[in-house]
C-alpha cells in the first residue's frame, strides 16, 4: 500500500475518534470535548488534500485510491452534519433561528446534501461500468473546501454559544457558510450530471 492510500486510511480510522470526542463530555470547563473533536476534523479533513496532492505529484494513483478516497470524504462530512444536527443548539442561535427553526432547516439541508452525495456516487459508479473516469469540476472542490470550513466553524463555536457577542457571531458566520455550502452542493451535483449526461444514454446499448 503506498503513501496517498496510508494517509486516506488513516482519514477513515480518525472518524470514529472524532465521534467519539463529539460525545465524550467529561472534560472540566467549556465543552472542550467539540474543540478536541473540532482538531480532529481540521486534520482528517486536511489529508484530503495531501493524500491528493501526492498521488498526483509522484503518480501513485491507483484503484484502491479511486475507491477510498471519496468514500473517506462522504462518510467524514457526512457524520460532522450528522452529529451537528444532534446538537440543536448550533443551528438556533439569535432571534431568527427559535422554536427548532434552525434545526429543521438544518435538517432539510443535510438531506439535501447526503442525497446529492449518493446520487453522484451511483453516477459515477454507471460511468465506471462503461470505462469512464468523471473528474471533479471547480464547482465541487469549492463546495468540499466550504463544507469542511462551515463544519470546523460550528465545531469550534459550540462551546462558544454563551458568549453574548462572539459566539453569536461566529455562529451565524458558520450558518450561513452551511447553507451556502448547500447551495454550492445543489449546483455542483446538477451541472456534474449535466455535464456528463452522456453516461445515461443507452445508445451504445442498441
Amino acid at each position: 500500500m503506498n503513501l496517498p492510500n496510508k494517509i486516506t486510511l488513516t482519514r477513515i480510522c480518525l472518524i470514529p475518534l472524532f465521534v467519539l470526542f463529539f460525545y465524550l463530555d467529561v472534560f472540566p470547563g467549556r465543552a472542550w470535548n467539540y474543540i478536541i473533536a473540532g482538531l480532529i476534523f481540521v486534520v482528517a479533513a486536511s489529508t484530503d488534500f495531501l493524500d491528493g496532492h501526492i498521488a498526483r505529484s509522484r503518480g501513485l494513483v491507483t484503484n484502491l485510491g479511486k475507491f477510498l478516497d471519496p468514500i473517506a470524504d462522504k462518510v467524514l462530512n457526512a457524520t460532522a452534519f450528522i452529529l451537528l444536527l444532534t446538537r440543536p443548539a448550533v443551528f438556533e442561535v439569535g432571534p431568527f433561528f427559535a422554536a427548532h427553526c434552525g434545526t429543521i432547516i438544518a435538517g432539510v439541508c443535510v438531506s439535501i446534501i447526503i442525497a446529492r452525495e449518493l446520487i453522484v456516487s451511483g453516477f459515477r459508479m454507471i460511468a465506471a461500468g462503461q470505462h469512464l473516469v468523471l473528474a471533479a469540476d471547480m464547482v465541487g472542490k469549492v463546495k468540499t473546501v466550504t463544507q469542511d470550513v462551515a463544519i470546523a466553524i460550528l465545531l469550534f463555536v459550540t462551546p462558544c454559544l454563551d458568549v453574548p457577542t462572539a459566539g453569536l457571531v461566529f455562529a451565524y458566520i458558520g450558518i450561513a457558510l452551511f447553507w451556502l455550502c448547500t447551495l454550492l452542493t445543489v449546483i455542483s451535483g446538477v451541472n456534474y450530471i449535466v455535464k456528463n449526461k452522456y453516461v445515461l444514454s443507452d445508445k451504445e446499448n442498441q
